[in-house]
């Protein structure tokens, strides 16, 4: 009986061996680099290290990493070229697919609503800008003057009644949009005259309007338009506190004085189609009732 064959050594895949390396090479690295992050970013060390992974770092401000929309100020948001809106129509045509179409048709019919040839007039006169997105941004500049009694109480605007025979509900201090590089104080005299200068007998100088002192405020408002729905709303607000003699001590009501968009041949025309305010009615009431 011959002896047993010597046993032989394994046979072995030499590009299985390799491969095998290979694929574990990832998995040191991956922990070499988790050890390196670890260790950069602990809050214990007191000292910052050295070492920096670039590509491991995230933005300091998420939102602009992610490009999240968000409703910019009126200075960082861009505008529409006005002149391309020859018309109220080219303006509805441009609207019609930024804006949901429920929301556009019930410009004009909902009760309280303004209508495409109002917001066309507010960018003609320059009170209204529109940033091109959608939807479009309407940023306004608005006016509101709180008038104070000597008893503290403020005067609010109740409601409005319009062309259209509808009313529209206010609860707040007279308000006005502002005209493009007008200052706060011209814009106070003039929206006293405006719309308590029928009571007033249409004066509305500094011997019967006293802004006081130190009251101006301003700030950003972002909301979602009354007057167009559908359409979001920047406001830039600026509020003072004033004084007006000869008003009526109980509730009263006036009537809009002067043209509200200029009395142009083109805009004048637009203007008999739009939806304008008649009366204004008015009461006078705590000051702490009513938002700073």
């Amino acid at each position: 009986m011959s002896p047993p064959p010597p046993r032989q050594p394994p046979i072995t895949n030499a590009h299985t061996t390799t491969t095998t390396t290979a694929t574990t090479l990832p998995d040191l690295f991956i922990k070499a680099l988790s050890i390196c992050f670890l260790f950069s970013s602990s809050s214990c060390s007191s000292k910052p290290h050295p070492f920096k992974l670039p590509f491991l770092t995230f933005p300091s401000n998420p939102r602009r990493f992610l490009q999240i929309p968000t409703m910019s100020l009126p200075s960082q948001t861009p505008k529409t070229n006005l002149h391309a809106f020859t018309n109220p129509q080219s303006l509805s045509e441009w609207l019609k697919p930024r804006l949901p179409s429920d929301s556009l048709a019930s410009w004009g019919v909902k009760p309280g609503t303004k209508n495409v040839h109002n917001l066309w007039l507010e960018l003609a006169e320059g009170e209204t800008s529109l940033a091109d997105s959608t939807p479009p941004i309407r940023t306004v500049q608005v006016l509101t003057v709180r008038i104070i009694d000597e008893n503290n109480r403020v005067l609010i605007e109740t409601h409005q009644e319009l062309s259209d025979g509808s009313l529209r509900n206010r609860h707040r201090p007279l308000s006005e949009k502002m005209k493009p590089n007008e200052e706060p104080e011209s814009a106070v005299h003039r929206a006293v005259r405006e719309e308590l200068g029928s009571i007033l007998k249409g004066s509305a100088n500094e011997s019967i309007v006293k802004i006081v002192p130190g009251s101006y405020r301003n700030r950003v408002e972002e909301r979602n338009s009354a007057s167009y729905p559908g359409l979001p709303a920047c406001y830039v607000l600026h509020s003072v506190d004033a004084v007006v003699e000869g008003l009526p001590d109980g509730e009263f009501c006036t009537e809009e004085l002067g043209e509200e968009y200029g009395d142009c041949d083109e805009t004048k025309a637009v203007a008999d189609e739009a939806v304008s305010v008649k009366k204004h009615f008015w009461k006078w009431v705590s000051a702490d009732s009513i938002k700073s």
